[in-house]
């Protein structure tokens, strides 16, 4: 394929309000912040770029990302919600990814990073998740995790205790974030929690159009 009908691949949902500040052609930061979530490490990224005849530095294109400010979209109504947590690893410590995804869509509705997990910080969660969703009377789907049915339990939410089929998609979700920090070591090293959890919600934006 050309490399210019490569660049006029449809990317509507990346808001490139900051690029007025930038040197790099829109469609060029565009092809970096997509297929960097999609898979490619950072350093491969920048090689791509070279290809297409532009010199961007790794720190360029992790900006870029942080920049976009990507969110996962809001006012889904879903009739059922798959709800769980993960470790995730960033540098020596270890945090707590909550993920909402609509099993009959596969699209996540929401993903946050946090310290630990406990019911006040599930509890949390569900409210956020509450404030961009309608999601009074959906029938939320969790495994046993104690933390999640208690904050179910306090905010009054019909649930359902399920290991697998529709939570199938949830776990999906988890399995290509571990595909992802574990590809490469530049992702979660040497940042800090917020700059994590702003990759981890543009990678939900990208997950949810892929």
């Amino acid at each position: 394929m050309p490399k210019t009908a490569r660049l006029t691949e449809c990317t509507e949902w990346i808001d490139l309000e900051f690029v007025e500040r930038e040197r790099t052609p829109r469609e060029i930061i565009e092809k970096g912040i997509r297929h960097h979530l999609a898979g490619l490490s950072l350093s491969n990224t920048v090689i791509l770029l070279e290809e297409l005849g532009v010199q961007r530095s790794r720190v360029a294109v992790h900006n870029w990302v942080q920049k976009a400010d990507l969110q996962p979209a809001d006012g889904e109504c879903p009739d059922r919600v798959a709800v769980d947590q993960k470790a995730i690893r960033i540098n020596d410590e270890q945090y707590w990814l909550y993920a909402a995804v609509d099993p009959q869509t596969n699209r996540i509705l929401h993903s946050r990073l946090f310290p630990t997990y406990t019911i006040p910080i599930a509890r949390e969660f569900l409210t956020e998740l509450a404030e961009k969703h309608d999601v009074e009377d959906t029938l939320f789907l969790v495994d046993d995790a104690d933390d999640l049915i208690g904050g179910l339990r306090r905010e009054n939410y019909s649930y359902r205790i399920e290991q697998h089929g529709f939570r199938n998609s949830v776990e999906r979700v988890f399995r290509e974030v571990e595909r992802r920090t574990s590809s490469f070591s530049n992702c979660f090293s040497h940042v800090d929690p917020p700059t994590a959890e702003t990759w981890l919600q543009a990678h939900a934006v990208w997950w949810n159009h892929a």
